[in-house]
């Protein structure tokens, strides 16, 4: 049986989420605390921070904005350009790039920046796709490690100290309370909480034909380069409210483009447009945990008062783990087709990676499908 947090809708199967005597979670106890919070003491020291990193004189870029051309990152550099930085933009091309992806991102460089895009080796990237799924069940595996490495690269490379992220996801999603309390990204947080899930980079050398010369985009710099440039990567949110929604409604009013329906598992029309692979991503989060990307949504939702716990409850029966048959318009049989998988094989590794403990099974222990080979939790709540 889940047991669900008494406040919001996430399951205690959720990596890093604690529940405390009340039955609320970690993440409702963060949000909860940003009421005590002196927002306009952050902005303050904001601003402080930044102006270490200003070149008067024009010379050189002011701080890196990691971008995907998704609704944060728009909004991040939005921000940025309003306090008057210099930012160079840089993105780590995602695995399978939509057609809105691409829009969104050309969006971003039209709001008047430097843009630099870095697409490792495709074919390599297809084989690293594969292993991920495979082997611990994320497709987008080298994707999650790329947008921590490239940016951190391109600072390195680029003489550029500052970087500037966006939300701490262990505080926005629910995580261990130092980590949740971090300002900073570095390469311990990278370790620990950057998607690698127990498999190094340098654990893929000599899998699939992978050499090291592969992997020169996925490895973090070394220490003494960080240090001989001074590397230091701020969470915007530490400091600014963050909001998904508002985020949202900022870059739509500066160009950025939302899908036309609710995007496949989600509840919302403005993430996660960028790449076709994000759907089977999702999916396995729901098979391993009984959760999906419906619930992160409404669990947000809910905190902030937009919508009822039982609306949360209902949109989630509704959205969250179905199976992926398409994602942006794309089918699954397209999207497996450069990581030369099968449907069947498909179907195949999502049972392997399946807790069974969370689905109904049958009296033989077979997992219970419907037609559309969705799965059903054995409970939605804690009743």
């Amino acid at each position: 049986m889940l047991t669900y947090c008494k406040r919001c809708i996430m399951p205690d199967t959720k990596p890093d989420l604690r529940l405390d005597e009340e039955g609320t979670c970690n993440a409702c106890r963060s949000f909860e605390n940003r009421r005590d919070v002196d927002w306009g003491g952050r902005y303050t020291e904001l601003l402080a921070v930044l102006e270490k990193y200003r070149r008067p004189k024009g010379d050189h870029w002011e701080c890196i904005v990691p971008v995907s051309g998704g609704k944060d990152s728009t909004y991040q550099v939005i921000r940025m350009l309003q306090l008057g930085l210099n930012p160079l933009c840089v993105t780590s091309t995602t695995c399978d790039l939509s057609g809105i992806g691409r829009r969104n991102i050309e969006n971003i460089k039209q709001l008047g920046v430097d843009y630099i895009e870095v697409s490792p080796n495709p074919k390599v990237r297809a084989k690293l796709n594969r292993v991920g799924l495979t082997q611990v069940g994320d497709i987008s595996w080298p994707e999650h490690v790329g947008i921590f490495t490239i940016p951190v690269r391109a600072a390195v490379q680029f003489n550029v100290p500052l970087i500037v992220w966006g939300e701490n996801s262990q505080n926005e999603y629910g995580g261990p309370a130092a980590a949740s309390q971090n300002n900073v990204l570095n390469r311990r947080w990278l370790e620990e909480f950057g998607g690698l899930l127990g498999m190094r980079v340098s654990d893929l050398v000599g899998q699939e034909g992978i050499e090291q010369k592969h992997l020169i985009s996925y490895t973090y710099p070394t220490d003494e380069e960080l240090a001989r440039v001074g590397v230091t990567g701020l969470f915007l949110g530490h400091y600014l409210p963050w909001d998904g929604m508002s985020n949202a409604l900022i870059a739509q009013a500066n160009g950025f483009v939302t899908y036309e329906k609710a995007v496949e598992g989600s509840m919302v029309t403005y993430e996660n447009l960028d790449n076709h692979q994000t759907g089977i991503h999702d999916y396995f989060k729901f098979l391993k945990f009984g959760f999906g990307r419906a619930t992160d949504l409404a669990c947000l939702h809910i905190r902030r008062g937009r919508i009822t716990r039982q609306d949360g409850l209902e949109i989630v029966r509704k959205h969250d783990g179905k199976f992926p048959w398409e994602y942006l318009g794309k089918s699954l049989e397209d999207i497996l087709r450069p990581l030369h998988l099968t449907i069947d094989e498909f179907i195949r590794i999502c049972d392997k990676f399946t807790n069974k403990k969370v689905f109904k099974r049958d009296a033989s222990g077979a997992l219970l499908k419907d037609r559309d080979g969705n799965l059903i939790k054995t409970n939605y709540d804690n009743a």
